[in-house]
C-alpha cells in the first residue's frame, strides 16, 4: 500500500483517497514573469513522477497545477519592459511549456490561470468577510485575521507567537496584526490599468494566497486529496491556504473534526548550490533552457529523481555528468537486444522491489537502485532470459520516463545536449581508419585512434567478426 509523508502529520501514512480508486492533486505552478530555473524543474519532475507512479498503480488520477499571472513582480516587470501584463505572462507562460515539453513531463489536466478566477476569489473573501475573519483595512486592503482562526500554524507547527509574517507578505497600515495576510489589494494610483478589478471593496487585485485556494476548490472541490508544492511555500502561502479555505467553510468555530481542505500535504525539497539554498535573489540560480544547451533532459530528470523528493539536492555540473554517466550504465545494459513493449510481469521480484520502493512515500533513489542492480544482472545473463530481464528493465524504468529511447541513439547522441564534440559521421571515419591500420598491421596507429577517441569522449567496442561500435563515453 502506497504510503505518503503528509506535511501535516510529520508522519508516512497510508494513502486513502477521498473517493476510491480517483486522486484529485492541486500542486502551486509558477509565477510567471521570468524564465523557468531549475528550481521550478524540480517543482514539475517531483509531481510529474508522483502522477506516473499514481496512475501506474490504477489510479485515475486529475492534476491541477496553477498559473500566477498576476503578482507584485509580474506588474514590476510589465512596468519596466512598458508592455502589457498580459504580453509578458503569455511570452512566459509558452516558454514555460516549451521547457516542460523538453523535459518530457506529463501535462496537467488543468492549469488554471488566476486572472481567469478573479470572480471566486472574491466569493472566497466575501464568505470570510461574512464570518467575521476577513477585514478591510483604512489602506482600503482586505485582510485575514490569524489570531481569530484557531487551527492557524497546524501546517507549519508553530504557535502563532512563534510565527513571522513571510517575505511575501506585505505589511500595510491597514493591518490589525502582523501576521494578517492579504486577500484583496487596493489599487494604487500609479499601477496601470490592466492591473486591477472592480470589487465590492473598490478596485483591486487579488493577494497571493487566494489565488489558490479559489482555483483547486473550484476544480477540484472542497475537500481534494493532494497538495503539493515546494518547501519554502509551506509557510506562509500553503499554511495561508488552509486558514482561508476552511474559515470560509467552517468560520471561527471551525473544529480539528471538521473536514480538513486537503488530506495530505507533499512538500519537495530545495536546490542548492555550494551548500547555499538556490534563489534568484542570490544570483545562484540556473535556467532550464540554459542547462539543456549542455546537458540531455533525460540527464536533468535523473538528476532530480535520483535523490528522494523531499531532501534537499546540492547542483552542479559535477552531479549532472554523475547522473548522465549512470543513464549511460542503464542504456548500456539495454543496447543490442530485441526489446518489447510486453507489459512487466507485477509479480516478478523486479516489479516487487521496485513497487514497494515507490509506495514507501515515491522512494525514487530505492527505485533507481533497483534498476542499477537489474541493469547488472541483465548484463551478466545470456538468450531469452537476458532479454526478458531487459524488457523488465525497459518496463519498470518507463514508469519514471527513462530509457524509453533507442539505446544506440542515446548512446551515441543523446547522452549529452548541445554541443556532443565530434560528430558521429567524424566518429565513423576515425573507426574505419582504425581498421585500415589493423589490416596493414600499424597497430600503434590503431591503439592511437582509440586513445584519441576516447580522450575526446568516444569509447569503441571491438565486437565478432570484426564489427566495431562505438558510444560516448
Amino acid at each position: 500500500m502506497l504510503q505518503i509523508y503528509n506535511t501535516l502529520s510529520r508522519s508516512k501514512q497510508a494513502f486513502k483517497p477521498i473517493e476510491p480508486g480517483k486522486v484529485k492533486m492541486y500542486v502551486c505552478g509558477m509565477t510567471v514573469y521570468d524564465f523557468c530555473h531549475i528550481g521550478h524543474a524540480r517543482v514539475m519532475i517531483v509531481f510529474d513522477m508522483v502522477v506516473r507512479w499514481l496512475r501506474a498503480s490504477g489510479y485515475e488520477v486529475v492534476y491541477v497545477r496553477n498559473i500566477t499571472d498576476i503578482d507584485d513582480k509580474i506588474i514590476n516587470r510589465a512596468v519596466e519592459n512598458g508592455e502589457p501584463i498580459s504580453a509578458l505572462t503569455q511570452r512566459f507562460i509558452d516558454a514555460m511549456h516549451a521547457d516542460s515539453d523538453e523535459l518530457g513531463l506529463t501535462h496537467p489536466d488543468h492549469e488554471p490561470r488566476a486572472t481567469d478566477y478573479i470572480g471566486q476569489m472574491q466569493g472566497i473573501i466575501g464568505r470570510l468577510i461574512e464570518k467575521e475573519l476577513a477585514y478591510q483595512g483604512e489602506d482600503g486592503d482586505v485582510n485575514f485575521a490569524v489570531r481569530l482562526f484557531p487551527e492557524y500554524g497546524r501546517l507549519s507547527g508553530k504557535s502563532l507567537d512563534e510565527l513571522n509574517a513571510g517575505e511575501r507578505v506585505a505589511v500595510g497600515g491597514g493591518k490589525r496584526d502582523p501576521l494578517d495576510f492579504v486577500l484583496w489589494k487596493s489599487a494604487k494610483a500609479e499601477e496601470p490599468a490592466d492591473t486591477r478589478w472592480k470589487s465590492p471593496w473598490g478596485e483591486g487585485r487579488p493577494g497571493w494566497h487566494i489565488e489558490c485556494s479559489a482555483m483547486s476548490c473550484d476544480l477540484l472541490g472542497e475537500h481534494f486529496d493532494i497538495h503539493g508544492g515546494g518547501a519554502d511555500l509551506q509557510f506562509p502561502h500553503h499554511e495561508n491556504e488552509i486558514a482561508q479555505s476552511e474559515g470560509a467553510l467552517y468560520g471561527q468555530d471551525h473544529k480539528a473534526s471538521d473536514q480538513p481542505f486537503v488530506n495530505y500535504w507533499m512538500h519537495n525539497g530545495h536546490i542548492r548550490v555550494n551548500e547555499e539554498k538556490m534563489s534568484k535573489s542570490l544570483g545562484n540560480f540556473f535556467l532550464i533552457r540554459d542547462v539543456l544547451k549542455n546537458f540531455d533532459p533525460e540527464v536533468l530528470r535523473f538528476f532530480m529523481l535520483r535523490a528522494h523528493y523531499r531532501s534537499p539536492i546540492n547542483y552542479s555540473d559535477a552531479q549532472l555528468e554523475e547522473a548522465r554517466s549512470g543513464l549511460v550504465r542503464l542504456y548500456t545494459a539495454l543496447a543490442h537486444i530485441s526489446l518489447s513493449d510486453k507489459a512487466v510481469d507485477p509479480h516478478s521480484p523486479w516489479a516487487k522491489r521496485f513497487a514497494d520502493a515507490m509506495n514507501d512515500d515515491f522512494n525514487t533513489p530505492e527505485a533507481i537502485a533497483a534498476l542499477f542492480d537489474l541493469a547488472s544482472e541483465v548484463n551478466r545473463t545470456q538468450g531469452d532470459e537476458k532479454a526478458q530481464l531487459a524488457n523488465t528493465l525497459k518496463g519498470l524504468a518507463g514508469t519514471l520516463n527513462f530509457l524509453q529511447r533507442d539505446p544506440t541513439v542515446f548512446l551515441q547522441e543523446g547522452s549529452r545536449g548541445g554541443d556532443t564534440g565530434l560528430s558521429a559521421a567524424a566518429i565513423e571515419e576515425q573507426i574505419a581508419a582504425r581498421v585500415a591500420a589493423k589490416q596493414a598491421k600499424d597497430f600503434a596507429k590503431a591503439d592511437l585512434i582509440r586513445k584519441t577517441l576516447l580522450e575526446q569522449g568516444v569509447v569503441l567496442e571491438d565486437k565478432p567478426g570484426g564489427l566495431t561500435e562505438w558510444r560516448r563515453s
